[in-house]
């Protein structure tokens, strides 16, 4: 029997983490401060600790009405803008869980003014760099957030659009797509967390469309069952927990 409980207690334990790794779920706050537009503070406290953290530099913004999964590091930055530690890089997700919407005022904090993301898709009307023969194997990451397929807004777009590009500019013989889930379960903040094993298929399948729309011949994309990702270390920007969650794609030349 003990040896079942351990190993019921391992089945559950989280991806390792280093001690500096916040990961926890909870209900966020809006807070209204101006410094220009979207200078708005997104907050949210740590239920085992009762430390409240600024999440707004996350890629994806919270929904008040719904908790969120908070994954990131606390910044070495010690200003205080919004009335938080803030965590940088930090990954929200948005959760099931229903929240009461809840809003503080300003109370004194300026918030943050915006700055355009370095993880931005450029306009079409931007010339780029393409690629120039001899051509090589191209390998791309394209990260997710929790239990979603979605191809969301200044991070797994950018990196779509880097794939597309290139496979446009090699035309490709073949292309391999493996998507990859979070299905082993963790009970965080007191929540089991875990993602279908379907979701891996379906998150490979939104690129494999968006590739096939763009122009690629049908013929030459295809989803595969794993392949030995992940490529692009940066698109997780050191956080271990979201690596489970996206899509490897190799492409290969003519």
């Amino acid at each position: 029997m003990i040896r079942a409980a351990i190993l019921s207690l391992l089945a559950l334990a989280p991806a390792v983490e280093d001690s500096a790794t916040l990961r926890f779920v909870a209900c966020p706050v809006y807070r209204d401060t101006d410094n220009g537009r979207k200078s708005g503070c997104w907050l949210t406290q740590d239920p085992a600790t009762g430390v409240r953290y600024d999440v707004t530099a996350a890629p994806t913004k919270p929904d008040w009405n719904h908790a969120i999964l908070v994954e990131g590091k606390v910044s070495a930055d010690a200003t205080d803008h919004c009335g938080g530690r803030v965590v940088e890089p930090v990954r929200v997700s948005v959760l099931e869980g229903a929240c009461t919407r809840h809003q503080l005022p300003a109370e004194g904090y300026k918030g943050r003014r915006f700055a355009l993301p370095e993880r931005n898709v450029r306009p079409l009307y931007q010339a780029r760099k393409q690629q120039v023969k001899p051509f090589v194997e191209g390998r791309f990451t394209i990260p997710f957030d929790y239990r979603s397929s979605f191809i969301s807004y200044q991070i797994s777009d950018y990196y779509l659009d880097a794939t597309i590009n290139y496979a446009l500019d090699v035309q490709p013989a073949r292309i391999e797509i493996a998507g990859s889930a979070q299905t082993r379960p963790a009970i965080v903040s007191g929540v089991r967390l875990v993602e279908e094993a379907e979701l891996a298929r379906a998150r490979a399948e939104v690129v494999q469309k968006a590739l096939i729309l763009r122009g690629i011949p049908a013929d030459r994309v295809r989803v595969v069952a794993s392949l030995p990702g992940p490529y692009v270390a940066a698109a997780f920007d050191g956080l271990i927990s979201p690596v489970d969650r996206r899509v490897d794609i190799r492409i290969r030349p003519e």
